[in-house]
Protein backbone atom coordinates (compact mmCIF):
# COMPACT_ATOMS: atom_id res chain seq x y z
CA UNK A 1 0.00 0.00 0.00
CA UNK A 2 1.26 3.65 -0.77
CA UNK A 3 1.80 6.26 1.88
CA UNK A 4 0.46 9.14 1.89
CA UNK A 5 3.44 11.65 1.48
CA UNK A 6 3.67 14.06 4.62
CA UNK A 7 3.77 17.84 3.46
CA UNK A 8 3.40 19.14 7.56
CA UNK A 9 7.03 19.43 7.80
CA UNK A 10 8.72 22.55 6.63
CA UNK A 11 12.41 21.34 7.39
CA UNK A 12 13.96 19.11 5.20
CA UNK A 13 15.77 16.49 7.76
CA UNK A 14 12.52 16.22 9.85
CA UNK A 15 10.71 13.31 11.39
CA UNK A 16 8.43 11.69 8.65
CA UNK A 17 10.25 13.17 5.66
CA UNK A 18 12.17 10.79 3.47
CA UNK A 19 15.45 10.72 2.35
CA UNK A 20 16.69 8.60 -1.07
CA UNK A 21 20.90 8.25 -0.58
CA UNK A 22 23.17 6.29 -3.41
CA UNK A 23 26.04 4.62 -2.30
CA UNK A 24 24.46 4.43 1.26
CA UNK A 25 26.01 0.85 2.65
CA UNK A 26 29.26 2.91 3.29
CA UNK A 27 30.90 5.70 3.93
CA UNK A 28 29.65 9.05 4.31
CA UNK A 29 26.13 7.36 2.61
CA UNK A 30 26.18 5.02 5.45
CA UNK A 31 26.63 7.88 8.11
CA UNK A 32 23.96 10.06 6.36
CA UNK A 33 21.47 7.18 6.58
CA UNK A 34 22.51 6.49 10.24
CA UNK A 35 22.04 10.39 11.35
CA UNK A 36 18.88 10.34 9.29
CA UNK A 37 17.41 7.60 11.45
CA UNK A 38 17.91 9.01 14.46
CA UNK A 39 15.98 11.66 13.16
CA UNK A 40 12.52 9.75 12.24
CA UNK A 41 13.39 10.20 8.66
CA UNK A 42 11.99 7.33 6.49
CA UNK A 43 14.63 6.19 3.60
CA UNK A 44 15.18 4.73 0.56
CA UNK A 45 18.99 3.17 0.12
CA UNK A 46 20.66 2.05 -2.59
CA UNK A 47 24.46 0.66 -3.17
CA UNK A 48 25.97 -1.78 -5.41
CA UNK A 49 26.82 -4.42 -2.17
CA UNK A 50 23.05 -5.73 -1.64
CA UNK A 51 24.30 -7.60 1.58
CA UNK A 52 26.40 -4.17 3.12
CA UNK A 53 22.69 -2.72 2.26
CA UNK A 54 20.33 -5.42 4.19
CA UNK A 55 22.89 -5.71 6.81
CA UNK A 56 22.53 -1.30 7.29
CA UNK A 57 18.92 -1.36 6.50
CA UNK A 58 18.04 -3.99 9.12
CA UNK A 59 20.03 -2.07 12.05
CA UNK A 60 17.74 0.99 11.11
CA UNK A 61 14.07 0.27 11.64
CA UNK A 62 11.20 -0.93 9.98
CA UNK A 63 10.54 2.39 7.70
CA UNK A 64 13.61 1.54 5.37
CA UNK A 65 13.11 0.24 1.71
CA UNK A 66 16.62 -0.81 -0.22
CA UNK A 67 17.21 -1.28 -4.00
CA UNK A 68 20.47 -2.87 -4.84
CA UNK A 69 21.91 -2.23 -8.37
CA UNK A 70 24.58 0.25 -10.00
CA UNK A 71 24.14 3.89 -10.62
CA UNK A 72 25.44 4.06 -14.22
CA UNK A 73 22.31 2.39 -14.99
CA UNK A 74 19.72 4.66 -15.28
CA UNK A 75 17.07 1.52 -15.25
CA UNK A 76 18.31 1.16 -11.51
CA UNK A 77 17.89 4.53 -10.72
CA UNK A 78 14.29 4.47 -12.25
CA UNK A 79 13.70 0.98 -10.00
CA UNK A 80 14.94 3.48 -7.14
CA UNK A 81 12.41 6.00 -7.69
CA UNK A 82 9.89 3.85 -8.09
CA UNK A 83 10.46 2.05 -4.78
CA UNK A 84 10.99 5.23 -2.95
CA UNK A 85 7.69 6.63 -4.15
CA UNK A 86 5.45 2.76 -4.07
CA UNK A 87 6.78 3.06 -0.57
CA UNK A 88 6.48 6.84 0.85
CA UNK A 89 4.63 8.65 -1.83
CA UNK A 90 7.08 11.51 -2.04
CA UNK A 91 10.89 12.05 -1.58
CA UNK A 92 12.28 14.90 0.60
CA UNK A 93 16.00 14.62 0.38
CA UNK A 94 17.89 13.06 -2.74
CA UNK A 95 21.74 12.24 -2.05
CA UNK A 96 23.32 11.78 -5.10
CA UNK A 97 26.48 10.01 -3.10
CA UNK A 98 28.27 7.19 -4.99
CA UNK A 99 31.36 7.20 -5.96
CA UNK A 100 34.71 4.78 -6.12
CA UNK A 101 38.25 5.93 -5.80
CA UNK A 102 40.53 7.23 -8.68
CA UNK A 103 42.81 4.40 -8.56
CA UNK A 104 44.20 2.86 -12.19
CA UNK A 105 43.98 5.89 -14.32
CA UNK A 106 46.78 8.31 -15.72
CA UNK A 107 46.85 11.10 -17.76
CA UNK A 108 46.77 9.11 -21.48
CA UNK A 109 46.73 5.28 -19.81
CA UNK A 110 43.94 3.30 -17.89
CA UNK A 111 40.83 3.87 -20.33
CA UNK A 112 38.78 1.18 -18.81
CA UNK A 113 39.67 2.70 -15.44
CA UNK A 114 38.63 6.23 -16.74
CA UNK A 115 35.43 4.64 -18.19
CA UNK A 116 34.37 2.97 -14.96
CA UNK A 117 35.10 6.04 -12.93
CA UNK A 118 33.29 8.38 -15.36
CA UNK A 119 30.14 5.99 -15.28
CA UNK A 120 29.78 5.89 -11.79
CA UNK A 121 30.97 9.39 -10.29
CA UNK A 122 29.94 11.57 -12.88
CA UNK A 123 27.02 9.45 -14.98
CA UNK A 124 25.81 8.44 -12.02
CA UNK A 125 24.76 11.59 -10.56
CA UNK A 126 23.69 13.03 -13.73
CA UNK A 127 21.19 9.79 -13.92
CA UNK A 128 20.26 10.23 -10.56
CA UNK A 129 19.30 13.92 -11.52
CA UNK A 130 17.56 12.68 -14.51
CA UNK A 131 15.52 9.95 -12.62
CA UNK A 132 14.07 12.05 -9.84
CA UNK A 133 14.38 15.77 -10.88
CA UNK A 134 10.81 15.46 -12.74
CA UNK A 135 9.16 13.81 -9.90
CA UNK A 136 10.42 15.89 -6.91
CA UNK A 137 9.20 19.03 -9.33
CA UNK A 138 5.66 17.58 -9.35
CA UNK A 139 5.27 17.26 -6.23
CA UNK A 140 4.85 21.06 -5.54
CA UNK A 141 6.85 20.62 -1.91
CA UNK A 142 9.94 21.73 -0.76
CA UNK A 143 13.08 18.94 -1.34
CA UNK A 144 16.69 18.97 -1.80
CA UNK A 145 19.02 17.60 -4.07
CA UNK A 146 23.25 16.83 -2.71
CA UNK A 147 25.64 16.42 -5.05
CA UNK A 148 28.61 14.76 -3.26
CA UNK A 149 31.36 16.98 -5.17
CA UNK A 150 34.98 16.58 -4.02
CA UNK A 151 37.83 19.13 -3.34
CA UNK A 152 39.48 17.42 -5.86
CA UNK A 153 36.97 19.16 -8.62
CA UNK A 154 37.66 22.18 -7.60
CA UNK A 155 41.38 22.69 -7.13
CA UNK A 156 42.46 19.72 -9.08
CA UNK A 157 45.60 18.38 -7.79
CA UNK A 158 47.43 16.05 -9.86
CA UNK A 159 47.70 12.23 -9.77
CA UNK A 160 44.10 11.39 -10.11
CA UNK A 161 42.87 13.02 -13.32
CA UNK A 162 39.71 10.37 -14.04
CA UNK A 163 38.60 11.02 -10.80
CA UNK A 164 39.16 15.03 -10.67
CA UNK A 165 37.42 14.89 -14.48
CA UNK A 166 34.02 12.98 -13.04
CA UNK A 167 34.16 15.44 -9.84
CA UNK A 168 34.90 18.60 -11.48
CA UNK A 169 31.88 17.74 -13.70
CA UNK A 170 29.41 17.05 -10.66
CA UNK A 171 30.24 20.98 -9.68
CA UNK A 172 29.10 21.94 -13.04
CA UNK A 173 25.88 19.75 -13.67
CA UNK A 174 25.42 20.78 -9.86
CA UNK A 175 25.77 24.22 -10.53
CA UNK A 176 23.85 24.22 -13.34
CA UNK A 177 20.89 22.49 -11.86
CA UNK A 178 20.70 24.59 -9.00
CA UNK A 179 20.08 27.74 -11.41
CA UNK A 180 17.76 25.91 -13.69
CA UNK A 181 15.49 25.17 -10.25
CA UNK A 182 15.54 28.40 -9.24
CA UNK A 183 14.82 29.72 -12.74
CA UNK A 184 11.56 28.06 -12.80
CA UNK A 185 10.55 28.94 -9.83
CA UNK A 186 10.66 25.62 -8.22
CA UNK A 187 10.63 24.53 -4.50
CA UNK A 188 13.46 22.15 -4.88
CA UNK A 189 16.61 23.44 -4.28
CA UNK A 190 20.47 21.78 -5.36
CA UNK A 191 23.25 21.72 -3.37
CA UNK A 192 27.07 20.79 -3.96
CA UNK A 193 28.87 18.94 -0.65
CA UNK A 194 32.20 18.97 -1.06
CA UNK A 195 33.43 16.82 1.41
CA UNK A 196 37.60 17.41 2.98
CA UNK A 197 39.39 14.67 4.10
CA UNK A 198 37.31 11.95 5.33
CA UNK A 199 38.01 8.66 6.75
CA UNK A 200 35.68 6.49 4.23
CA UNK A 201 36.12 3.46 2.29
CA UNK A 202 37.90 5.75 -0.26
CA UNK A 203 40.66 7.10 2.02
CA UNK A 204 41.58 3.98 4.11
CA UNK A 205 45.01 3.42 6.02
CA UNK A 206 47.46 0.50 6.13
CA UNK A 207 46.64 0.25 9.95
CA UNK A 208 42.52 0.51 9.55
CA UNK A 209 43.00 3.17 11.90
CA UNK A 210 40.98 6.81 11.19
CA UNK A 211 44.17 9.92 10.94
CA UNK A 212 44.10 11.95 13.18
CA UNK A 213 43.80 15.09 10.69
CA UNK A 214 40.91 13.21 8.75
CA UNK A 215 36.79 14.24 9.60
CA UNK A 216 34.56 11.19 10.31
CA UNK A 217 31.79 10.62 7.63
CA UNK A 218 29.59 11.75 10.69
CA UNK A 219 31.19 14.91 10.65
CA UNK A 220 30.56 15.76 7.35
CA UNK A 221 26.95 14.45 7.35
CA UNK A 222 26.63 17.09 10.86
CA UNK A 223 28.20 19.78 8.36
CA UNK A 224 26.08 19.24 5.68
CA UNK A 225 22.61 19.66 7.21
CA UNK A 226 22.41 22.72 8.67
CA UNK A 227 24.18 24.43 5.43
CA UNK A 228 21.39 22.77 3.49
CA UNK A 229 18.68 23.82 5.63
CA UNK A 230 19.90 27.47 5.44
CA UNK A 231 20.01 27.28 1.57
CA UNK A 232 24.09 27.16 0.59
CA UNK A 233 24.75 25.99 -2.32
CA UNK A 234 28.72 25.45 -1.92
CA UNK A 235 29.12 22.89 1.32
CA UNK A 236 32.71 22.88 1.87
CA UNK A 237 33.55 20.88 4.44
CA UNK A 238 37.00 21.61 6.77
CA UNK A 239 38.35 19.06 8.63
CA UNK A 240 40.90 18.48 11.15
CA UNK A 241 43.88 19.44 9.42
CA UNK A 242 42.72 22.09 6.64
CA UNK A 243 40.75 25.13 7.88
CA UNK A 244 37.46 26.85 6.06
CA UNK A 245 40.20 29.96 5.60
CA UNK A 246 43.39 27.70 3.81
CA UNK A 247 40.47 25.89 2.12
CA UNK A 248 39.45 29.58 0.37
CA UNK A 249 43.18 30.37 0.07
CA UNK A 250 43.68 27.48 -2.02
CA UNK A 251 41.09 27.59 -4.16
CA UNK A 252 41.42 31.32 -4.62
CA UNK A 253 45.37 30.55 -5.74
CA UNK A 254 43.47 28.19 -8.15
CA UNK A 255 40.93 30.24 -10.17
CA UNK A 256 44.39 32.98 -10.77
CA UNK A 257 46.13 30.70 -12.41
CA UNK A 258 43.64 30.98 -15.61
CA UNK A 259 43.03 34.67 -14.81
CA UNK A 260 46.90 35.19 -14.45
CA UNK A 261 47.94 33.09 -17.33
CA UNK A 262 50.48 31.19 -14.80
CA UNK A 263 51.37 27.54 -15.93
CA UNK A 264 48.80 24.40 -15.87
CA UNK A 265 48.70 23.53 -12.04
CA UNK A 266 50.75 26.17 -11.32
CA UNK A 267 50.44 25.34 -7.23
CA UNK A 268 52.58 22.17 -7.68
CA UNK A 269 55.21 23.79 -10.22
CA UNK A 270 58.47 23.89 -8.90
CA UNK A 271 59.06 27.17 -10.01
CA UNK A 272 56.01 28.48 -8.73
CA UNK A 273 56.11 26.76 -4.91
CA UNK A 274 57.73 29.72 -2.98
CA UNK A 275 55.12 32.17 -4.76
CA UNK A 276 52.31 29.93 -3.49
CA UNK A 277 53.54 29.42 0.08
CA UNK A 278 53.57 33.04 -0.07
CA UNK A 279 50.41 33.40 -0.94
CA UNK A 280 49.29 31.24 1.35
CA UNK A 281 51.22 33.04 4.55
CA UNK A 282 49.30 36.36 3.23
CA UNK A 283 46.02 35.09 2.54
CA UNK A 284 45.39 32.64 5.66
CA UNK A 285 46.60 34.99 9.03
CA UNK A 286 47.09 32.73 12.41
CA UNK A 287 45.14 33.06 15.08
CA UNK A 288 45.87 36.62 17.13
CA UNK A 289 46.30 36.05 21.11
Amino acid sequence: MTASPRTDQTALFAAGNIAVITGAASGIGRAAAQHFSTRGMRLALFDKNADALERLAAALGPEVVTIAGDVSQIADLERLRDAAYEAFGSVTVLMNNAAIGGAGSDNWTGLEAWKNILDINLWGVINGVHAFTPALLAQGSRAAIINTGSKQGITNPPGQPAYNVAKAGVRTLTEQLAHGLREAGSQVSAHLLVPGWTFTGLTQTPDGKQPAGAWSPAQVVEHMIPAVEAGDFYIICPDNAVTPELDAARILWSAQDIIQNRPALSRWHPEWKTRFDAFIEQEVKPPTA
